[in-house]
């Protein structure tokens, strides 16, 4: 490895230090903090962009020396979610390095990977290491965590000319997979699309010690998130799911279950047993998944409420759209759901790119470079990442880590926006030698891809 693993991990303990915490309010983030941080260790200001103060994004670039080759781009968003320290083990902003491990808010996601982007793009930024034929891009990115409108989703719509590429890697990473055919290494190539919605009833105020025949919103409201929570989603199974298990290949009874209609329910239940974070990730991938996540109603005690609000977190599969999730909302909360006034907040569909060309076969290079036993599994993940603003354009996107085996695949997954969330130091730079290995490789893979 060319790049000392303990200067990546200095640089993800600045990063969880800087605190930018987004909560979902303009005024939170201050991305600004690790944008300068960036700079900082990277020894130049990139082109910055700031559509609200603090809430920056940097856009660095190396120019390639072959006209019309393809931009390959690191993409990395700075901010992270908030944390309850009450429920962590260590203060969650401290960066603290205990036992093999970074630990604090964002060491999975994704500052473990916006760290090694940097220090690999740095590299070529200083000459380190040879210019690709195309140009290579490190865009340190805000908003992430709240849709982008301050970020990518900005960027994308306003500055495209800043941040237009045709590869991209991005989060998210996962530990390996094991099945009958080894190791799999999960490599994000598609995304569940946000298609959340904000819930409002109303009523009329009135004093809370005399209830009769009054007309509370927070009771319409809370019997609309229960329906909800009482009809559960039906089971999809999309080819980019048939494609995930295939690669995986787990035991042959669970396989032919995980694709079956009428059984991967039970195989869900089973796998929850032992593994709850692999349950919610196989679930997630292969449901519509409905989850209310907020509830505001009222002043105080003793006042009926004449205004409720609920927000509900909904992800669909591919394929699936508003008129899929509009039915399910009916479905499941009856005629009360016209009475209730909804906002779409996010409605993006589900987005995937090819495993083919010149990028995913640098990944299949850097992978048997660096892990030869394993294998690259293409992977749906039910989260969203900033990939789905860029995808639409044309690009193609992954998301990549590679990790030691001290935390298993549903243990890491449960870390995400989650307690003790950490990193082990040796995962750090296996993550930081796979991407050097992977810009590497594009650089021939796309040359001779053009060429041919």
């Amino acid at each position: 490895m060319t790049i000392p693993g303990a200067e990546v991990g200095e640089l993800l303990v600045a990063l969880i230090r800087n605190v930018c915490v987004n909560d979902g309010t303009p005024e939170s983030g201050h991305e600004h903090r690790s944008v300068a941080t960036i700079a900082a260790y990277l020894g130049a200001d990139g082109q910055a962009f700031e559509p609200l103060p603090g809430r920056r994004s940097a856009v660095y670039r190396v120019p390639g020396t072959t006209p019309g080759s393809p931009t390959l781009m690191l993409m990395a968003h700075v901010d992270v979610v908030p944390a309850n320290p009450e429920g962590w083990s260590v203060d969650p902003f401290a960066g603290e390095r205990s036992d093999g491990f970074i630990w604090g808010r964002g060491a999975v996601d994704m500052l473990n990977q916006t760290a090694a982007m940097a220090a690999v793009f740095r590299r070529h930024l200083t000459g380190d290491a040879p210019r690709l034929a195309g140009d290579l891009v490190f865009l340190a990115v805000a908003d992430e965590e709240a849709g982008g409108r301050y970020g990518a989703r900005w960027l994308v719509d306003n500055e495209w000319n800043a941040v237009a590429c045709d590869y991209q890697l991005t989060e998210i990473g996962t530990p390996m997979l094991w099945g009958r055919t080894g190791a799999g290494l999960p490599v994000t190539v598609a995304e569940k699309g946000p298609h959340w919605r904000r819930f409002r009833t109303l009523g009329e105020p009135a004093h809370g010690s005399q209830p009769y025949a009054t007309s509370n919103a927070l009771i319409p409201l809370a019997e609309a998130v229960a329906g909800l929570a009482e009809h559960p989603t039906a089971a999809v199974i999309t080819p980019e799911w048939r494609r995930f298990v295939e690669g995986w290949a787990p035991a042959a009874d669970l396989a032919r279950d995980l694709v079956d209609l009428d059984r991967v329910d039970e195989a869900i239940e089973r796998l929850a047993t032992d593994d709850i974070g692999l349950a919610r990730w196989v679930h997630a991938c292969t449901h519509l998944t409905i989850s209310a996540n907020t509830l505001r109603a009222g002043v105080k005690a003793n006042v009926v409420p004449d205004a409720a609000v609920a927000e509900i977190d909904v992800r669909t599969l591919p394929g699936q759209d508003r008129g899929d999730v509009d039915d399910h909302f009916r479905k499941a909360i009856g005629p009360a759901f016209d009475d209730i006034a909804v906002e779409e907040m996010e409605n993006t569909p589900a987005s995937g790119s090819h495993p083919v060309g010149p990028l995913w076969s640098a990944l299949d290079r850097a992978r048997a470079d660096i892990a030869p036993a394993a294998h690259l599994i293409p992977a749906m993940i039910p989260v969203g990442t900033d990939a789905r603003f860029f995808r639409p354009k044309g690009t193609i996107s992954y998301g990549v880590g590679l990790f030691d085996d001290r935390i298993g695949f549903g243990d890491f997954l449960r870390m995400f926006h989650g307690h003790d969330e950490r990193v082990s130091e040796e995962s750090l730079e296996l993550t930081t030698r796979l991407i050097e290995a992977t810009v590497d490789h594009f650089g021939a893979e796309s040359r001779s891809w053009k060429d041919g």
